[in-house]
């Protein structure tokens, strides 16, 4: 009797511990401009009925344009109400630290700039060969760069401090993870395929090419005595060219050069994550899980090129492993990784683009496995369908957390509810259906 009760004990413990927590991303405009809750008693009638499906939890940005309108000058009070709401029903939070703009992408139904003080400043922008600028999220080439007194990274940090002392009470508690928006939608990346210039399923373009960038650049190719190398490459087509009309992405990307200039561009990228991520672990302290989300940039992966990959930063091709290497960065300062378009299938992408999404997240897991951090996922797009669930269902067995993108009243009603519910009750079972 004694064996089988600790048999049912380790049981337990092993089915809790193999159960996947599920939360649900609110919508980006729960904070109005005026930094209130929106629909408060609306939104209190959601989470109640996400409760009673046994959702874990929910997550949403903190944005960085509502909440320092002036310079450290912080102001988080709709969303330490969110904290208590959750606290209230037994629910757990995802906080995500949002230092970029609310506009522009995938599903985007909301315009919340950066703050004045930073977005007014010139020359700190990413920026493609044609002189566009991007003003979602400031230049990683600028990080160290002066602005109205303070560099951006001065700018995270104080943030994050502020931040932790509003919150910390809760952290490990009701906040059971903090993510760190790193780039563009929040993600570790470049602007490569911003919509305001490109389609499905272009290249998109490099950006490095504000003075910054290109001082950089140039600095390191002439310490690597190539100073013949004084431009990143203006061969790559634009933002919605075919990577057969590039001769970079035909042949470039694997000479000496360009070889060159993609571990350059990646460092670089790599550089700023260790930066946000070493600011997050000393405001936050270890008490609360830290996450970084990376890009599901799923065509032309299957491509020898990767070209969408490239432009947006990551350096996977030429026998390199960039999430590896992005796992390794994340791995040092004891950060999860949140990946993106769990939901999609080989089968519904256009041949044409040699998309691999099902490839790409288990190279993403697999990366995340061997560097010893908890991978976390998304869907990139919403779905309601058993078959979208079965997709993310399968990847279960490696899954700490799931977000659903995004809570809406077409999720919480009939048919679709009922298929939420079932996809929560497999993630928390343990069982994968495929």
């Amino acid at each position: 009797m004694a064996a089988f009760k600790t048999l049912l004990a380790f049981t337990s413990v092993w089915v809790h511990a193999s159960a996947t927590g599920v939360f649900v991303m609110l919508p980006l405009d729960v904070v109005t401009n005026d930094g209130e809750l929106r629909d408060e008693s609306g939104l209190a009638s959601q989470l109640d009925q996400l409760k009673g499906a046994s959702v874990d939890g929910f997550s949403t940005d903190v944005w960085w344009g509502l909440t320092e309108k002036s310079a450290k000058q912080y102001k988080f009070d709709a969303y330490s109400k969110l904290v208590s709401m959750a606290k209230e029903r037994g629910m757990k939070v995802q906080l995500m630290a949002s230092f970029h703009q609310c506009g522009g992408n995938v599903g985007d139904d909301c315009d919340i700039p950066i703050p004045a003080f930073a977005h007014d400043a010139s020359g700190v922008w990413y920026t493609d060969k044609n002189g566009h600028e991007d003003k979602e999220y400031i230049s990683l080439f600028a990080d160290n760069l002066p602005i109205g007194g303070r560099t951006p990274l001065q700018m995270y940090s104080d943030w994050l401090n502020a931040f932790a002392a509003t919150f910390s009470a809760e952290f490990g508690e009701t906040i059971a993870e903090v993510q760190l928006g790193m780039g563009p939608a929040g993600e570790l990346r470049y602007p490569g395929y911003q919509l305001s210039q490109w389609k499905f399923c272009g290249v998109g373009a490099f950006q490095a090419f504000d003075k910054n960038a290109l001082t950089s650049f140039k600095a390191a190719a002439q310490a690597a005595g190539h100073s013949e190398w004084n431009s990143p490459p203006t061969d790559a087509g634009d933002y919605n060219s075919k990577p057969e009309q590039t001769s970079f992405f035909q042949t470039g990307y694997s000479s000496d050069y360009g070889k060159f200039f993609l571990d350059w561009y990646f460092g670089a990228l790599k550089t700023h994550g260790a930066a946000v991520l070493k600011s997050a672990r000393s405001a936050l302290g270890s008490k609360v899980n830290i996450a970084g989300k990376i890009s599901g940039i799923h065509w032309w992966y299957k491509a020898p090129h990767h070209a969408a990959e490239l432009t947006a930063g990551y350096f996977n091709t030429d026998n390199r492993d960039a999430y590896g290497e992005l796992g390794a960065v994340f791995a040092q300062h004891q950060a999860d990784i949140d990946f993106t378009c769990l939901e999609m299938a080989d089968s519904e992408q256009q041949a044409s683009c040699d998309s691999g999404p099902e490839e790409l997240v288990k190279q993403v897991m697999n990366a995340a496995k061997s560097t010893g951090v908890n991978f976390n996922g998304e869907n990139a797009l919403p779905r309601y369908d058993t078959t979208a669930y079965g997709k993310i269902a399968s990847y279960r067995s490696g899954l700490h957390f799931f977000t659903y993108l995004r809570l809406s009243s077409t999720l919480l009603s009939g048919d679709n509810f009922n298929n939420f519910k079932q996809f929560v009750n497999t993630l928390h079972a343990g069982t994968a259906v495929v």
